[in-house]
């Protein structure tokens, strides 16, 4: 299966977050209503802007899966960061209006006690998204999708969200009613984290930013690839779920064009087999001993 197919199979877990979160906010939203529960409301208003980031990480699955062309030769894969990142600030909009709600609601005191009905309307909630979050991120393990992880990060997310909204709701009908609008306030700030999180990771993303332990891992298994040297220089960056490596390394200036290019190959097949990736561009320079001295 390629980068390509992958890609298509990410979108069966963005279509299943797409139809729990649409079901979820709307029983949250009427429920919250109804039972009088700002933390199930504030859970509802969540999940609506969940919605809208599992729509843009669709979208740009969708992009990302067009093939390379003369505009875009290493394909259209950065779509799905850039969706992520758009759907960052999305987020971050409905979580200052949920902290803000309800901490207008806090002041004002004169709070009632919601009914029991919307603690367990946040339970099972809370089972059903943690049910969504297993599947995409085995699903995302087994296709190595990036942002369907994130997904899924989010959905296990929202399921501790809905158990915090449950326990601020319990807590109200034991006496304590101002804890249904602390447990508002809670939601709101785990939906600005979130979108910070989404938003960091797309902009390190977009910037050609890479983990440096990643890199080291990778370097090692260069440098332990039979007839390199040493390594003169190696780069990476992320393009969408795929990872694009550069690296230089040294090889015996005894050895012939076809063996050099052999050991080329060698590092491609390794990158591919250990670490799952196929854009590797190697360069080759003769080793020495004046080389090893520079470096």
């Amino acid at each position: 299966m390629d980068a390509y197919d992958n890609l298509k199979q990410g979108e069966k877990g963005a279509w299943l977050s797409i139809a729990a979160y649409i079901f979820l906010s709307a029983i949250k939203i009427t429920m919250g209503y109804f039972t009088g529960s700002e933390a199930l409301t504030a859970d509802g208003i969540n999940n609506t802007t969940d919605i809208i980031v599992s729509m843009a990480i669709l979208i740009g699955l969708r992009i990302s899966r067009k093939p390379p062309d003369h505009d875009h030769p290493y394909g259209h894969m950065r779509a799905e960061t850039i969706a992520s990142l758009v759907a960052s600030f999305i987020m971050f909009a409905a979580g200052i209006q949920v902290l803000v709600q309800s901490g207008q609601s806090f002041m004002s005191g004169g709070h009632e006690a919601p009914n029991m009905l919307a603690a367990w309307t946040a339970i099972l909630s809370a089972v059903f998204m943690w049910g969504v979050y297993m599947f995409n991120m085995r699903l995302a393990k087994r296709i190595n999708n990036q942002s369907l992880m994130a997904a899924a990060y989010d959905n296990r997310s929202d399921a501790f969200v809905s158990i915090g909204a449950a326990v601020g709701i319990i807590g109200s009908r034991f006496g304590y009613p101002v804890l249904d609008a602390i447990a508002a306030f809670a939601v709101g700030l785990v939906i600005c984290k979130t979108a910070w999180d989404i938003f960091y990771n797309a902009t390190h993303a977009l910037t050609d930013g890479f983990d440096d332990q990643r890199l080291k891992v990778f370097q090692d298994t260069v440098s332990k690839t039979p007839g390199v040297k040493s390594i003169r220089d190696i780069r990476a960056r992320v393009h969408g779920s795929s990872v694009l490596l550069d690296v230089v390394v040294e090889v015996s200036a005894d050895l012939s064009v076809e063996q050099s290019h052999d050991i080329s190959d060698d590092i491609e097949r390794r990158m591919h087999k250990q670490h799952s990736i196929d854009n590797v561009h190697v360069h080759v320079e003769p080793y020495s001993e004046h080389n090893k001295e520079k470096h």
